[in-house]
């Protein structure tokens, strides 16, 4: 019985991945002839072999590269998390080679990777037109597509035949490997649209090549930032798409690798943001680079506690007279705040969709309160019971008083839940229409303001509820 007929029989059988840095590693140390591990080599996807690097010595590495030839070890650098040691182990002219066999996209990556000698001890032995690339490339700001386009893309001219364009695809495929589309232009350079490889294969030789061509195909143009034009990108499931310039020049192209990255990074500064950062950090950035990335908002943020803290003050009476609330002050403070974020999180997302109309705004506004709301009675409801019992049995006081007292929490709870999660969702919203990121000015913003809610909500109830009306003192 193999691993998968076993799992079937016993789905708790846990499936075991093969571990391809161990067998790599083995392989290399064999006795086995060179054409051999060449062979066996081939097997394996760069990224794994990229992975064994680090465990292999710097004779065991040059022999590696000699195996691979400088094609597969272009591949495999481009994979490559801190390279800098890797390529100082190297003849510059082998590391200008093995950067000129690379995309230029992962070029400029990899480049970015090293210390300013070393790039422009590479960037001056690259050939004429992978130096062009890459300072193409390099020519955009971080934030617009451009710069995370690539150059590996298969190009025709309009007008060609499909014999005529059969050969220049077999003539471009040896440099360029994203064949799924080929783009046609026309004899100024400029767009005119984009057949797929399949239709360009299955076609016969009298057919006019221009039936095939999509000239609606989509587009994006380089100089757009990706927060513009991600949501149109992910609407598409082209394998690649073009790059213009504003005269309409095809540039490059965003494949669905590169996109799956654009996502990623997205996600991850989002991230950063909501959690009030200026950017991401990286594992090795330098002590006082991380602090300026975090000081900024904590600095805010400290002047609005401060705020709170005043705001508290004011009910400093209240506390005094009912020492027993301020046991449960954090629990309405903690899901106020839970709720705000979690309304906060899903805006966010919703936001992220430019054409999103107003009637659609006012049903999120609309929605979110709802179920802050009601997510605030049930656990208002289960504070009353909860907190009730508690008061009673822990703190020794009477059935009615600590139901009274109980009822005052889950009141207060379920109002600054209601609240919050309404807060939630309209400050990004105002921050989204006076075109402010939302994810930067509400993250650390919406924390405080929970707090401040619920400071009010909980000791202003207790205040009215509690003290001007039952004359409660516990």
């Amino acid at each position: 019985m193999n691993e998968i007929d076993e799992k079937r029989e016993n789905p708790d059988v846990k499936m075991e991945h093969p571990d391809y840095a161990e067998q790599l590693i083995k392989m290399l140390h064999s006795d086995i002839d060179v054409a051999e591990k060449q062979e066996q080599l081939a097997n394996y996807h760069a990224n794994d072999i990229a992975e064994i690097l680090p465990l292999l010595s710097r004779e065991q590495r040059m022999r590696l590269y000699r195996l691979l030839g400088d094609d597969e070890v272009s591949e495999v650098f481009a994979y490559l998390e801190d390279p800098a040691e890797f390529v100082a182990e190297l003849d510059i002219e082998k590391a200008a080679d093995i950067v000129e066999n690379m995309d230029a996209d992962d070029a400029v990556d990899f480049l970015e990777d090293l210390d300013e000698e070393q790039q422009s001890a590479i960037l001056e032995r690259m050939d004429e037109d992978s130096r062009r690339d890459i300072n193409l490339i390099q020519s955009y700001d971080e934030d617009e597509i451009g710069s995370k386009m690539t150059t590996n893309y298969i190009s025709i001219t309009r007008g060609f035949s499909v014999k005529q364009a059969m050969r220049a695809l077999v003539r471009q495929a040896a440099d360029n490997d994203n064949l799924q589309t080929i783009y046609v232009l026309n004899k100024d350079g400029t767009f005119y649209g984009a057949i797929s490889l399949q239709d360009l294969i299955i076609a016969r030789e009298f057919d006019d090549l221009d039936d095939l061509v999509v000239t609606s195909y989509p587009f994006v143009y380089d100089n757009e930032t990706v927060h513009e034009c991600i949501e149109d990108l992910k609407d598409y499931s082209e394998d690649s798409i073009p790059v213009l310039n504003r005269e309409h020049v095809l540039l490059g192209v965003i494949t669905s690798t590169d996109l799956v990255e654009v996502v990623d990074d997205e996600l991850s500064e989002d991230y950063a943001k909501l959690a009030g950062l200026t950017a991401e950090e990286d594992l090795n950035e330098p002590l006082i680079e991380s602090m300026k990335k975090r000081l900024v908002w904590l600095v805010i943020l400290m002047g609005l506690g401060l705020c709170v803290s005043s705001v508290v003050g004011i009910f400093e009476p209240v506390m005094t007279a009912l020492t027993i609330l301020v046991a449960f002050q954090s629990l309405v403070l903690d899901m106020a705040g839970n709720c705000g974020t979690q309304s906060l999180a899903v805006t966010i997302r919703v936001l992220s969709d430019e054409e999103l109309t107003g009637k659609q705004k006012r049903h999120l506004v609309i929605k979110e309160a709802r179920v802050a709301l009601c997510n605030g009675l049930v656990l208002g409801l289960m504070a009353l019971v909860f907190c009730g019992i508690y008061i009673h049995i822990g703190k020794h006081v009477g059935w009615t008083e600590s139901f009274e007292i109980s009822l005052c929490i889950g009141a207060a709870l379920t109002l600054a839940m209601f609240i919050s999660g309404v807060g939630g969702t309209i400050i990004p919203m105002f921050f989204h229409k006076i075109h402010v990121d939302p994810a930067v000015a509400s993250g650390p913003l919406i924390t405080t303001i929970n707090d401040l809610v619920a400071v009010v909500t909980f000791y202003g109830l207790a205040w009215i509820f509690l003290i001007n009306i039952l004359h409660i003192t516990v």
